[in-house]
């Protein structure tokens, strides 16, 4: 019987550890105050508010945001473009999301969360975006304030 219960109780540990999150994130590096970011919006991500989390938080770095389609325009230097995937258990979830942060069309930045094995049994996976992705954007932009 105690190494039946040993067995689920490492089974259940190796579960926990197998739903960690991996943030990998390559901040913004440069000695020019950066004014304004315009993020390239991507209508494959079906996340509501992600665009609104990326802006909540460029704007709390003291940097304007403005959202564009199609074509970049003439005045912005910086432009960051994203992708972003939802998963689902009972409810949908932000599971994954690539950050890409050019400054005149040359990679400056970038960041990735993924939700290893899409969260398991970690009641975390629901958290929001902004829990998600809010620090996320921080770190990027850890040197602009």
């Amino acid at each position: 019987m105690r190494l039946v219960t040993s067995l689920l109780l490492l089974s259940f540990t190796g579960l926990m550890l197998a739903s960690c999150t991996s943030v990998q994130v390559r901040p913004l590096v440069t000695k020019d105050k950066v004014d304004l970011i315009c993020i390239q919006r991507n209508p494959a991500v079906k996340v509501d508010d992600f665009v609104m989390v990326l802006q909540r938080h460029i704007d709390a770095h003291g940097i304007a945001s403005r959202v564009f389609d199609g074509t970049k325009p003439d005045d912005c230097h910086y432009v960051l473009t994203y992708t972003a995937r939802r998963s689902w258990d009972f409810s949908p979830y932000l599971s994954v999301a690539h950050l890409w942060l050019q400054k005149d069309g040359r990679g400056v930045a970038s960041a990735d969360y993924h939700l290893r094995g899409k969260g398991g049994l970690a009641l975390t996976k629901w958290q929001g975006t902004e829990a998600k992705i809010g620090p996320v954007i921080d770190k990027l932009l850890a040197g602009q304030n």
